[in-house]
């Protein structure tokens, strides 16, 4: 067994943690199928988002985990439910009038209002094709339409009809009353008017495969219940697509939680075996609130991509995902300086902390090197200061502080400096607040400037942090309510990053300049 190998199947990172679960579901013989199916479902009445991608993204770390410690292959499936009836206009989409007139039809039936794909189900599937291949996710594409009017969930849906009573009874318990009365695990398309139809069923016959309702004129209607003439509610179909393709991995978030079980139970009856699963909780906003889509609260994909690179969002998506965490503006910082330094301690890892980091989840076997020889914190303070309105200022101080480092030979330095500015013009512009020092704040902010005005050591990060640390460690106590004074003072802000290395990056002669204008209080005039 391969060092890595060893190392993986004793890991407690939690992809290896749920790969080994998985594995434990072939101790006693492979699938016969041929390979490990994961599945990532997709409601596609709107457009991708970041819960999207977080959802994708952990089941490539489970997968990727999976192909470390065993040799059987996978395969994971991106399956789009758009057989769902439209049931209402989205406010953010062109010709809205005409969209009015096929409410309730499957999406794929619904025509697209951009004019670009044969249908408004099409368009939206193209659009998380598109946005899954933006971030490199391996997977196969499955549209409901297809896979209904196909014939590939024929047996199991002729099972549903076989078994009808059996999954009613599962549902009936998840159901209010007066929901019980009307309530059918089949929704027909209406043969004529193509809508989904939420009717009751007069009749589900075992020995043709049928059923017969009354439309919402009271006409009586037989249909099959193969080829796409009706679909399954979306509870049962979930449990009835996991048996249908023999599904053994899906994740999901805890608001599905509640439902596991009714899933569990229809696979079963269906004559499936029910996949493993892994539950993960939901992301927050800056009150505390869960994210939703329609409150356009918290963090969107495009927005966390204004501000940082896609594997820093990765690694935050990595973390604790079974703990609930806000996803607001101010953790991109301290998520990107993190990734980093994740990026920096790898390459001197063992196999067992390699299998740890959360850098090797994000990248598997090829790891890049980081090139970030500023943290991206310190890159937002420089920006602060130097009241920055493009990268090209940054480098000029980043130059002298690391003379060999170029936008060419450190790309990724190159881009943080680039967002680091408009972090800066979003977020920390707005919310600078400068005050006036205490006569000991005075005192050390002085006795500061006057050791700095006359160094002549090594401009370096640890020599001149130990100045700061001198002038202020026999004055506060604790010592932190010195470097609170320093944020504040100096950089208008209530949290800044290592001193030493600041004065480092921005310059020893700089700093004194800063200083006299904070001692003078010049920022907190002109703020």
């Amino acid at each position: 067994m391969s060092d890595l190998r060893e190392a993986a199947l004793n890991s407690k990172a939690w992809p290896f943690e749920e790969a080994r679960r998985l594995l434990k579901r072939y101790e006693k013989a492979p699938p016969e199928k041929g390979h490990v199916l994961f599945e990532t479902g997709y409601g596609p009445s709107g457009l991708p988002h970041i819960g999207t991608f977080g959802e994708v993204l952990r089941t490539t770390m489970i997968r990727r985990a999976f192909e470390v410690i065993s040799d059987i292959p996978t395969r994971l499936i991106c399956f789009s439910d758009d057989m769902d009836g439209m049931r209402k206009v989205p406010d953010n989409v062109p010709d809205t009038d005409m969209l009015r007139a096929h409410l309730q039809k499957p999406l794929t039936s619904v025509p697209d209002p951009f004019g670009t794909h044969e249908s408004f189900g099409d368009h939206n599937n193209a659009m998380l094709r598109r946005f899954l291949d933006t971030f490199g996710f391996e997977y196969e594409f499955i549209s409901a339409t297809e896979f209904y009017k196909s014939g590939q969930f024929d047996d199991v849906l002729r099972r549903a009809v076989e078994r009808y009573d059996d999954v009613m009874k599962v549902m009936l318990k998840s159901l209010r009353e007066e929901r019980q009365q009307t309530y059918s695990i089949f929704l027909p398309i209406h043969p004529e008017t193509g809508r989904v139809l939420y009717v009751p069923m007069k009749n589900v016959d075992a020995a043709t495969h049928t059923v017969t309702f009354d439309d919402e004129d009271g006409r009586e209607w037989t249909l099959p219940v193969t080829g796409g003439n009706v679909k399954l509610q979306w509870k049962p179909d979930f449990g009835a697509r996991w048996a249908a393709l023999d599904v053994d991995f899906e994740m999901y978030g805890k608001d599905h939680s509640t439902n596991t079980p009714i899933y569990d139970r229809i696979c079963e009856i269906l004559g499936g075996r029910k996949p493993e699963h892994f539950t993960y909780e939901l992301f927050l906003d800056d009150q505390g609130q869960k994210i939703s889509k329609s409150k356009g609260n918290g963090l969107s994909i495009d927005e966390w991509l204004t501000y940082a690179s896609t594997e820093s969002l990765s690694y935050y998506m990595f973390l604790k995902p079974k703990t609930a965490k806000r996803l607001h503006f101010d953790v991109i910082p301290k998520a990107v300086d993190e990734y980093h330094q994740q990026l920096r301690a790898y390459a001197g890892q063992e196999s067992a902390q390699r299998m740890a980091n959360p850098v090797f989840h994000i990248h598997g076997h090829n790891v890049p090197a980081s090139t970030m020889v500023v943290p991206f914190s310190m890159l937002l303070n420089l920006a602060s200061v130097a009241n920055a309105d493009n990268k090209a200022q940054l480098w000029g101080f980043i130059q002298r502080y690391a003379p060999d480092a170029s936008p060419e030979t450190n790309p990724d330095l190159d881009a943080a400096a680039g967002f680091a500015v408009k972090y800066y013009e979003d977020f920390v512009k707005p919310t600078k607040s400068y005050r006036l020092p205490t006569e000991l704040e005075r005192e050390a902010l002085q006795d500061l400037r006057d050791q700095l005005a006359a160094y002549e050591g090594p401009v370096e990060d640890e020599a001149l942090q130990s100045i700061v640390y001198a002038c202020g460690r026999e004055r506060f106590d604790p010592l932190r309510a010195w470097f609170s004074a320093l944020y504040e003072v100096l950089l208008g802000a209530s949290q800044g990053p290592r001193f030493g290395g600041f004065i480092a990056l921005y310059g020893v002669d700089e700093t004194v300049a800063l200083i006299d204008d904070a001692l003078a209080g010049r920022f907190v005039t002109s703020s």
